[in-house]
């Protein structure tokens, strides 16, 4: 299936966040759902880090999101093109630093992630996300891509 993929700039993070809402929506999660506004934090989260950490120039980050209804999840992938800054463990920073919160939101959110190495070239940052029974509405093919 095809993936996502916004540009590698702080919009495209807000571009990825927003149509993943929307394919949630398809699905049958409306837009302030539990499950969407977590899938949403998730995945800004990831892109937001993949944008300020995993950039490579005339390189795109990639959003996949999957609904596996039988197993009640969401798995969310978000690639980039850099290896080398691969994410570490989830603390929480020291109250005055501004930033360093994402993975540490993830870690509470999610009921797993981590990361992989992806070929051929950079990093995914997977986390699953618990999703409720059966949505209502429209159901589509269980994947944003």
């Amino acid at each position: 299936m095809p993936r996502r993929v916004p540009p590698s700039v702080r919009q495209g993070a807000q571009e990825a966040r927003h149509a993943v809402v929307r394919q949630l929506g398809h699905w049958g999660f409306g837009p302030m759902a539990d499950a969407s506004c977590t899938v949403a934090l998730v995945v800004a989260e990831l892109a937001a880090n993949a944008v300020r950490h995993g950039r490579l120039r005339g390189r795109n980050f990639e959003v996949r999101v999957d609904y596996e209804g039988p197993a009640s999840r969401f798995r969310i992938e978000v690639s980039d093109a850099r290896l080398g800054r691969t994410p570490e463990e989830a603390v929480l920073p020291p109250g005055d630093r501004e930033s360093g919160r994402g993975l540490f939101l993830v870690e509470c959110l999610a009921m797993r992630w981590g990361w992989e190495p992806r070929n051929p070239i950079g990093k995914t940052v997977w986390a699953e996300v618990a999703a409720p029974g059966r949505p209502s509405g429209p159901r589509g093919d269980g994947g944003y891509g």
